[in-house]
């Protein structure tokens, strides 16, 4: 069986809440009726009652039967008969009158022959053992039909609004269910050549809303994701391109004669730097991809960052009195961390750092143990970097200096990226600032205690 669509299941369940609603408030009205009639029924029968006993208070009189028979035609809809406490049949308003009352005082329901009767037993002188008894029969056959004809539109009420309540609920799922069709259709042509689509979120009801805002979201992301593989491919072949047509046109120059074994030793050297710096460019765009798949896990050893940071500046003391650069730390804090990596991202900004400082410039590393977690600033003075090209700083194969070339085979662009993706995966996040002659680069890492 084809499962029923959504808007399907919404109408038949507003045509059942509907029915069952309809129904149930049908019959209180009908039970609150039919009570209704029997109380005025009851009062109507006691209200006789009292009539006829005080005007048979002596059956022995010469005009009772008039008096009765008086009493009895001012209710056309009304019959007597009195029996003796023996139960013989004494007087009959109507030779039309069931030969079988219900002998029971108080008021009952009866049916015979197709007429439905109001019945009042009561003792014509309750304080008497031996009274005779008097039985009122009230025709309630115009109650009856009111009734059966109020129930049967009870019954077609409920149908008709059953019916119309599914229309009007298939309608309004449909018109409902409207932006989700549009999601779908969108959904539908999404492709790699398509992921610039958007849902309008302004004219949809909020349930349906806050889905096309996380829809759209997803194919912001969707989007992001592709549009920056698409451009590490075409970076990584970019950066291919030169060193492997130097090593390609390098070798065949050299293979173009015979030449002597040091030309073919300087030749091999050369290439080999070329290879090196390949081989190390793959390295870092592997360790991207795992970082970008979640795969890095640093271990987790209590680190003193005071220590880890003294010997960084102290393997780049050599570089940084050749560039007449100085270099200095303050403060102190431990970390629960990967030594290989923190060290790995540090020196990654120490080397940015010592590469556009000028000379006679400073370089500082600044630790600042806080209670919300630990701040690890590295400034170096020289010309700052503007606003614009901030946010890109950390984008593989970007470079901030214009004035480097494309093939370099010293920087490739990857190591801001790398220190990035080492602090997310400490749980810490990294920024610039560059303003009044410094350029910071600030680590905020959780304490991890």
């Amino acid at each position: 069986m084809p499962r029923l669509s959504l808007s399907s299941r919404l109408a038949l369940l507003f045509a059942a809440c509907t029915a069952v609603v309809s129904l149930f408030a049908g019959v209180l009205f009908s039970r609150a009726s039919e009570a209704h009639f029997i109380e005025l029924d009851q009062q109507l029968l006691e209200g006789q009652l009292i009539g006829l006993r005080r005007a048979l208070h002596d059956l022995q009189s010469s005009d009772s039967e008039v008096r009765l028979n008086d009493e009895m035609s001012r209710q056309a809809e009304l019959s007597l008969r009195i029996s003796g406490s023996d139960g013989k049949r004494w007087y009959d308003s109507s030779a039309n009158l069931p030969s079988m009352l219900p002998q029971t005082a108080g008021l009952s329901t009866i049916n015979s022959a197709g007429t439905d009767y109001r019945v009042l037993n009561a003792p014509l002188f309750p304080e008497k053992a031996d009274s005779p008894q008097l039985t009122l029969l009230l025709d309630i056959t115009h109650h009856q039909h009111f009734l059966q004809r109020m129930q049967r539109l009870i019954w077609l009420t409920v149908g008709l609004s059953a019916l119309a309540t599914a229309l009007l609920g298939a309608w309004a799922a449909r018109s409902g269910l409207r932006p989700l069709r549009r999601i779908s259709a969108v959904a539908k042509g999404v492709s790699a050549q398509s992921l610039n689509a958007r849902l309008p979120e302004e004219n949809m009801p909020p349930e349906v809303a806050e889905m096309a805002r996380h829809f759209n979201a997803m194919l912001g992301r969707l989007d992001d994701s592709f549009q920056r593989l698409s451009a590490f491919s075409a970076d990584i072949a970019h950066e291919l391109r030169t060193p492997l047509s130097n090593l390609l046109t390098h070798t065949q120059v050299t293979l173009t004669r015979p030449r002597p074994i040091e030309d073919y030793r300087e030749a091999l050297h050369s290439n080999l730097e070329e290879l090196q710096w390949m081989a190390q460019l793959v390295n870092d765009m592997l360790y991207l991809a795992k970082a970008d798949h979640g795969l890095l896990a640093p271990k987790r050893e209590t680190l003193d960052l005071a220590e880890e940071v003294d010997v960084l500046l102290e393997f780049f003391a050599p570089l940084a009195e050749d560039a007449r650069v100085t270099l200095g730390r303050e403060g102190s804090a431990r970390i629960e961390g990967d030594r290989g990596m923190l060290r790995r991202a540090l020196s990654n900004l120490l080397d940015n750092a010592l590469r556009f400082t000028p000379a006679d410039g400073e370089i500082w590393i600044r630790i600042d143990d806080r209670t919300e977690g630990l701040r690890l600033t590295v400034a170096n003075s020289g010309e700052g970097i503007s606003g614009e090209l901030l946010p890109r700083l950390f984008d593989r194969f970007y470079r901030a200096d214009p004035a480097r070339h494309e093939g370099s085979s010293e920087h490739a662009g990857l190591g801001l990226a790398i220190t990035q993706s080492i602090v997310r995966a400490h749980g810490g996040q990294i920024g610039c600032e560059s303003g009044d002659g410094w350029t910071r680069f600030v680590i905020e890492l959780p304490r991890g205690d």
